[in-house]
This record gives C-alpha cells, structure tokens and sequence, in this order.
C-alpha cells in the first residue's frame, strides 16, 4: 500500500499547512510529509470517498491489527505511531490543524486513530484461545507490541548503539539508526523518541525504489539474446548483468542515473520525481545501464549519510540486511561510495529474528531489547571495506548525480512533475484508464 503515492497533493498541503502554521512536528520530519503515511493517505479517502471515510471506526495499522487477532486487545505501537503517523511528545496533530486542511478531517486522530500507545518489547496482551487454536501455540502466551520489518531488523543484527546505521535492502531501502541526541535531518522520514530502542532517538529515512528499479530493468529493458545467454549458463539475468558490470572500470560507462523510479523518499520527499539516465549513446549496452543503476541507489544511500552527518548525527558503520546481500559486487559498491565499513546481518532472517528478540522481552527473558540484542542479534563487522582508488573514482560521479538530483529534485527545472501531470491527463481521457500510483 504505501507503494501507491496517489496523495502527494494531500501531503504536499499537510507539509505546506504545518510550516504555515509553524507546527513543532514538521521538523521531526525531515520538513515534509510523505504521500506514503497514514494522514495523508487517511485525507486521501476523505476527499475521494467520503462515504467511506465516514464509515471508518478504526484506521489501524497492518501490524496492529495481527497483534489485535492475536490477543484482542489493540495497541498502537510506538513504532508505525510516530514514523507514519505524526505521533510526537504524546500527541497528534492538534483538531485546529486538521480542520485548517479540511473541516471533515478534524476528527480524524481524535477518532479514527487514537488509541493506547505500546512501547517497543512491551507485552500487548496474550495469545487468546481463538488464536492459539489457529497458530497451535500455547494459549496466554506472551505477544510483543507490534513493530516495522525494518526498525525490528536493527536489533537482528545487534546494531542498537548509535551512529549504527541498518540499510534493509530488498525492493526499497530503509535506513534505521538510533542516536542520543534529537537532531533535525532534512529529508528524513522521521525522528521518534524509542522508535527503534527505548531510551533512544530512532531515526529513518529511506530510498523507495533499490531491487524494484534492478528488477524493472531487467524485466523491461534488456535484450532477448541477454537472457538466452543467461538461460544457456544457467544463471539469472540479474547475474549475467553484474557479472558483465563488473569487469567494467568505474565510470567506464560514461552515465549518470537518478534513483526516483518510485519516486524520493529521502532527502526530498517527492514522490512526483522520476527516474533518468544521463549519457546513454548507440555504444551503450545493457551492462552499462545495469551498473549505472546499481550506482544511483549507492549514490543516495550516500546523500542520506551526508545529510545526517551535516546534522550533527554522523553515521559510523553501515550494516546491510536484506535480500540485496547476496549481489557482493553491489554490497563493494555500497562501501566504497559511501567510504563507510560496510557490515551484514548473519541471519538471513532478519525481521523474523528481530521478533523474536523483541518477544523475549515481552516475556521478561531480558530487561530490555538492547541486552536481548547483544545476546541474540548478530552480524559480521566491515564484511566490506572502502577501496580507496574506486572511492575517488566513484566521488567524481557522484558529484554529477549530486548536480542532477538539485536540479531536478528541488525545484530549478520541474519536468518530472509536469511529466506526471501530462501522463495523468492522458491517462483520465483515454479508454481503460489506469489509476496513477
């Protein structure tokens, strides 16, 4: 669902209206709201159905509503509460502000969200009879609070300390960290006082399309005899192209590509940004393009670290968890662009072993996720290190992604968005029209 970006309007007026009004959230998100969280979303509906908004009782989020079947009991977790629903110092934002957005939405925390926040590790209830009959676990069992696959992931790989940054790799990237001290980070998808760990600021931002934008390539893109080339070795298109990537010298290639196929989640929060490739000629070849977007999701990894280390919360080591590890070639890449060691998760299982550190919490097994995490998680330290001749050879490229993504990303040449508008037109007259995500 958060894939569908259909209310940027909704949340390009949220973030306009809370820095009109001055809202002290607005910075604990980085400046701007996203298209893919609850009240914009939640506005979306109002304004588009409201028959069905007002049939709403509870706007619940996926992960509190499987631990509500499993107990009977609904609880909020902190997590999902403060990054996707603008839950800060024990409140929503205010009924004025939601009724300046519209007056049918001043209700909407105070009725359809609200609800008992739970702490991550805390117990929300325990499992009921209906629900030890469909699992076969043993009733009145310990539930722990709900929690996101990625924030869980963190203490899987027993990275809860700060300056520990958590890169969840797979279809998006979501960057988790916790640090000490509050910092407003631009471009961030949030900052929650124990959004990872109690006792911490956990911070996340993000990339919305890393193994989506390899996969539509590889899908859409490349030649017919690439994959019987693949098919006649017995590996995958994804394999042929990384092999063939990397015996090329960095920037052989001569591109530059931006990484907004599904839009930028951090550092600009515009989900109407596209994706584009710079210096493509008739000599480039499919390799060429593969590895330019593979570097275009490194390159915003790294403007993510550059802008939390211009805050003042500097990023020490990158842990990578996700099904992204297992492209080596990517995994040297990520290292020597950002120039950080770059560790991995040693369980392959990480959002289901994060779980299960955070219910041996619930079940009093330890005092705290943190211990749980130095007990249980796991991960191999700078599995990866920076290659300084490839390092200032990447630096030169990513100094033109760099120019590409202010010039296109915020405001001095806005085709992309005039693009999607077009495409929107075209699409709203034209017979079997699609709905624009």
């Amino acid at each position: 669902l958060w894939k569908h970006h259909a209310a940027q309007g909704q949340a390009d007026r949220i973030t306009q209206l809370a820095h009109q009004r001055g809202e002290a959230w607005i910075d604990r998100y980085g400046g701007a709201i996203s298209s893919e969280w609850e009240f914009a979303k939640g506005l979306q509906v109002l304004e588009e159905d409201p028959e069905v908004y007002g049939a709403i009782e509870h706007w619940v989020e996926a992960a509190d509503w499987i631990i509500w079947q499993l107990t009977g009991t609904y609880v909020r977790n902190a997590c999902t509460a403060g990054y996707k629903g603008i839950y800060q110092d024990g409140a929503y934002p205010s009924r004025e502000y939601l009724a300046e957005l519209n007056p049918d939405f001043a209700d909407f925390a105070d009725t359809k969200v609200s609800n008992e926040i739970g702490q991550l590790g805390h117990a929300a209830g325990r499992l009921s009879a209906q629900a030890a009959a469909w699992t076969g676990l043993p009733e009145g069992i310990a539930v722990a609070v709900g929690n996101v696959d990625a924030h869980v992931t963190a203490a899987a790989a027993n990275a809860v300390e700060p300056g520990q940054m958590v890169a969840i790799m797979g279809t998006s990237t979501c960057h988790v960290m916790n640090g000490d001290t509050l910092a407003s980070v631009p471009g961030i998808c949030g900052v929650v006082d124990g959004g990872i760990v109690e006792g911490l600021w956990g911070y996340e931002a993000g990339q919305s399309g890393v193994g989506d934008i390899f996969a539509w390539y590889v899908d859409n893109q490349v030649p017919a005899a690439y994959a019987a080339m693949a098919d006649e070795r017995g590996i995958s298109l994804h394999d042929l192209l990384t092999e063939l990537a990397t015996d090329q010298p960095v920037s052989a290639h001569g591109l530059v590509a931006l990484d907004w196929h599904s839009g930028n989640r951090s550092v600009l929060v515009d989900h109407e940004l596209s994706g584009l490739v710079v210096g493509l000629t008739l000599t480039t070849k499919p390799e060429d393009v593969y590895r330019a977007l593979l570097e275009s999701t490194a390159f915003g990894t790294r403007t993510i670290v550059e802008a939390f280390a211009e805050s003042g919360v500097p990023v020490n080591e990158l842990i990578v968890a996700g099904g992204l590890l297992k492209n080596r070639f990517l995994m040297q890449m990520y290292a020597d662009v950002t120039r950080l060691p770059l560790s991995t998760i040693a369980s392959d299982q990480g959002p289901a072993l994060g779980s299960a550190i955070h219910a041996a919490v619930a079940a009093g097994a330890y005092p705290d996720v943190r211990e749980a995490a130095r007990a249980m998680g796991r991960r191999v330290v700078a599995a990866y290190t920076p290659d300084e001749d490839a390092a200032l050879r990447y630096d030169g490229l990513y100094a033109e992604y760099r120019t590409l993504h202010d010039y296109f990303g915020r405001g001095e040449n806005d085709v992309m968005r005039r693009l999607k508008a077009i495409r929107r037109q075209a699409r709203s007259v034209g017979v079997g029209a699609e709905v624009d995500a």
